[in-house]
């Protein structure tokens, strides 16, 4: 026990004084806080080397392909059928837990999609802001476990979900609206609900805020104290709702008596409890010196919808390839159809990934920043122990390769450079701190990776 506790401290000292001397690479971004819980940094740390996972939002939006939750936030920007009624709507979407029947649910299928893709870390909606459980919650019956899907012996969702992906080596991450536009603790029917945020003054009703904070904690504790398994990643939504609002610190404690090192994702509230930022749909200007994940979607949507644009394999790839240069990871948005599979148009894209992962993904996983990261459409990752370099030319999707490559810095060793597509080695020219690579004939047009020392 004494030499795990050295070992741990020593963990500790050491990611801290990471965080410290990465100045010279790039300025500490500000409201990042490091974890001081061994525990916690070593998963963080395992969690970076991942690099590639995937987030499903699955709920009764599905059904009818749209976003998710939304259309019942009296938001000036959202929008409804023209001459819906805004409560005669809003009644129509709790009544989409009636219909939702996911009959043909398999979470095997799922996680042999994903691992094939490369993936190596899920999240799951177990609860969207619509108050829907994609889980058999003890506190309410607004879940999937009832309705048409009762009888199914898979409704306990998130259970079989996380069982699949454990068996597939995934880090398993726990998605969950803090909150809850169906809990009369949130919106509460006496008044109108103007927007997202609770429909009343909380200091002159706090028994109701009471009970939405008491709930808040049993579905949490429910979803990580043992029922649904080990969980790596708490990754709450919401951010207008702090966790400690809900007193996330308390249900942290009790989590990670289970859960040891357990990542608390609350996003968007700078601090202790944000153990990686999350920027959503979109890639940081610069590259950034602590933990942070892009969650960007394969389509336009969060959720399933049908007749969407798919991006390509080649434009997912280049994301990654810019993401990790500048630290990240990336979270691909995928929604399941309403019948609870994959969908057959995002698989062929998702097997491209994992092709080409398959065989450079060396330049991807377990890689950390470098100070020359990039040039042009070219990225730039290191190994952890920083012997070695990793260049990526983002091949974009109207272009062909070109017939030489070139960068400044980063100058590789005697010349010598591996293309890892093909497994090749080549020669290229070093001359006043540029570096030409001339590249091999008959490759395949894809995203090129390449190995070196300097």
């Amino acid at each position: 026990m004494r030499k795990l506790c050295f070992v741990l401290c020593a963990l500790l000292a050491g990611s801290l004084a990471m965080a410290q001397n990465r100045g010279d690479i790039v300025k500490q971004a500000d409201g990042y806080e490091w974890p001081t819980d061994p525990a916690v940094l070593q998963k963080l740390d395992q969690w970076q080397d991942l690099k590639f996972g995937v987030l499903m939002h699955w709920g009764i939006y599905a059904t009818q392909g749209m976003v998710e939750s939304w259309a019942i936030c009296n938001e000036e920007w959202i929008r409804r059928p023209e001459g819906s009624v805004y409560e005669d709507y809003k009644k129509w979407y709790w009544d989409l837990s009636k219909v939702f029947n996911p009959v043909k649910f398999d979470p095997d299928q799922w996680a042999d999609v994903f691992s094939k893709a490369g993936m190596k870390y899920m999240i799951f909606t177990t609860k969207h802001h619509d108050g829907f459980c994609m889980f058999d919650s003890q506190y309410t019956d607004f879940s999937i476990a009832n309705g048409p899907f009762s009888n199914n012996p898979k409704k306990d969702v998130a259970k079989y979900v996380f069982d699949a992906f454990r068996a597939k080596d995934f880090m398993i991450g726990a998605y969950f609206s803090k909150p809850d536009w169906h809990h009369h603790g949130f919106w509460n029917p006496y008044y109108a609900t103007p927007d997202r945020h609770p429909n009343y003054n909380i200091e002159k009703r706090p028994e109701w805020w009471k009970s939405y904070v008491d709930f808040t904690q049993n579905q949490l504790l429910e979803l990580t104290t043992g029922k649904y398994g080990k969980v790596d990643i708490l990754w709450l939504d919401g951010g207008w709702i702090e966790g400690d609002q809900v007193g996330l610190n308390d249900v942290l404690k009790k989590s990670r008596a289970y859960n040891p090192g357990m990542l608390s994702v609350d996003r968007t509230i700078q601090g202790p409890n944000e153990n990686y930022q999350t920027p959503e749909q979109s890639i940081p200007k610069e590259q950034k010196n602590h933990p942070w994940e892009s969650c960007i979607t394969l389509t336009h949507s969060w959720g399933w919808s049908p007749n969407v644009t798919f991006k390509t394999s080649r434009k997912v790839i280049d994301l990654l390839a810019e993401i990790t240069a500048k630290g990240g990871c990336l979270a691909l948005g995928v929604g399941p159809t309403p019948e609870g599979l994959i969908e057959d148009r995002a698989i062929p894209i998702l097997e491209e990934i994992g092709e080409w992962l398959g065989r450079c993904g060396e330049a991807i996983y377990s890689t950390r920043i470098t100070k020359n990261y990039n040039d042009g459409d070219i990225w730039f990752n290191a190994s952890k122990d920083g012997q070695t370099l990793y260049a990526i030319y983002a091949l974009k999707d109207d272009e062909n390769l070109p017939a030489t490559l070139s960068w400044s810095g980063n100058l590789p060793k005697g010349g010598k450079v591996t293309i890892l597509n093909n497994g090749k080695k080549v020669k290229a020219t070093i001359k006043d701190g540029q570096v030409t690579l001339k590249l091999p004939k008959g490759m395949k047009q894809e995203p090129v990776a390449l190995k070196f020392s300097i």
